[in-house]
């Protein structure tokens, strides 16, 4: 079936010309959040008498946030509209990092950070959800293309923002600095976002109607697949961020400015590969640029396998993280294309749940790194391999190649919707 373009209403806000800059600046309300305090974790666990695996639990428990925050915001903002959640959520987030910074244990620190990531989630699936209010076609590419940037690029350039501030600040003054970020995208979003999805255009029928919609989305082998190989990518990546900050400093010596600096080759490396990925899979193919980008994880990754078992110098270990984040990157704005094109009536449900196994599986995966506390990278080298294993047996098992994909939007003619699965009430 026809993809519907964006109303009128929605044309209109996709027009202003601040909306699409304050829909990327959301992306980084996750990773900013999960990151910025990574060069001061080795200074965290000591101060707080914390083990490190323990330490490592403040990481796991802000990507759970995420997860779970993600999916009840695209819900939600799928029946009360995407402005009112949002700016619930920004709140949120302003409070519970100001909470982080005055945490007085590593168990408080735990679950201040869970809510943390709660509120920061909703950022993310909103950034997502509205796009696809207001863009379609190969506008909806470039756009995923543009938040893979700007996600990943916070991702990697949150370790080295934080490794600045560390050198005048501890880690405490992180989290204010958190909350001082938080304030700033409240004040742009009250002035530019309007509401994206009109009254006309939102969900009813209450959580039977969701979970209705979830049945459908998870019972789409294209949809199911896309998120499924995201999931274990995106575990990959984030042991990578939970593990690098021991490999680099404990391990091979550096102190957190040379931790951060070695981060900053990775950051423009990913911001380069997830625009280029943006660009070849519109012009190119969905599928086939997610193939690449699995190739290319999967390298760094076995790069890190091969680190943990015998004595490597320096450079090939940052080679392979730069791999594995660029590997990442490649795919992301693929996938993001091929889950949620074919969904404009629940964007915010399949956003969600996009974000949830994406988060979700990091947080699963992170705390495995610190198995062999900090005198080992063969744990990274384990978790980053069998992710990237994973993620490729799903592509190849659940995401088909079509015979006629030259965007990947296109392709999705055949496949359902949750609109025209389920009666709506609209």
């Amino acid at each position: 079936m026809t993809q519907p373009n964006p109303t009128p209403t929605a044309a209109r806000a996709a027009a202003r010309p601040l909306l699409p800059a304050l829909l990327l600046l959301l992306t980084v309300f996750g990773p900013i959040s999960m990151d910025l305090y990574l060069p001061a974790l080795p200074a965290l666990t000591a101060e707080l008498g914390a083990a490190t695996s323990v330490a490592q639990l403040t990481v796991t428990a802000c990507l759970v946030g995420l997860a779970a925050g993600q999916l009840v915001a695209g819900a939600l903002s799928d029946r009360y509209g995407r402005r009112g959640i949002l700016l619930i959520g920004i709140v949120a987030y302003i409070g519970t990092s100001l909470l982080c910074a005055i945490s007085p244990t590593v168990e408080v620190l735990v679950l201040a950070r869970l809510v943390q990531g709660l509120a920061g989630g909703v950022g993310i699936v909103i950034a997502q959800a509205a796009g696809r209010d207001v863009f379609s076609g190969g506008a909806l590419i470039r756009f995923y293309g543009r938040l893979t940037v700007i996600g990943g690029f916070a991702a990697i350039v949150g370790p080295l923002l934080g490794g600045l501030l560390n050198t005048v600040t501890d880690w405490r003054g992180l989290f204010v600095f958190l909350a001082v970020i938080g304030v700033g995208i409240l004040v742009v979003t009250l002035a530019v976002f309007a509401e994206t999805l009109p009254v006309e255009r939102r969900a009813t029928g209450g959580f039977t109607r969701t979970l209705r919609d979830v049945r459908t989305l998870v019972s789409d082998r294209t949809f199911l697949g896309a998120i499924l190989n995201q999931g274990f990518l995106y575990a990959a990546l984030f042991a990578y961020l939970a593990g690098a900050t021991f490999v680099l400093q404990d391990i091979y010596g550096l102190s957190p400015l040379g931790y951060a600096l070695a981060f900053g080759a990775n950051s423009a490396g990913f911001m380069l590969f997830g625009y280029l990925s943006g660009r070849l899979a519109e012009r190119w193919s969905t599928r086939g640029t997610l193939a690449v980008g699995i190739a290319v994880a999967a390298a760094g990754a076995i790069g890190l396998l091969v680190a943990g078992l015998v004595p490597v110098p320096l450079a090939v270990v940052v080679v392979s993280l730069f791999a594995l984040a660029s590997g990442v990157a490649i795919t992301s704005p693929s996938a993001t294309t091929i889950a949620l094109a074919g969904y404009p009536q629940v964007a915010g449900t399949a956003s969600s749940l996009l974000g949830m196994v994406r988060f979700g599986f990091g947080g699963v995966a992170a705390p495995l790194v610190g198995v062999a506390s900090a005198t080992s990278i063969l744990p990274l080298g384990v978790v980053t391999v069998t992710a990237s294993v994973l993620a490729a047996a799903v592509f190849l098992t659940l995401i088909r190649p079509r015979r006629h994909d030259a965007t990947g939007p296109t392709s999705t003619a055949t496949r359902p919707t949750a609109a025209a699965a389920a009666p709506t009430n609209q």
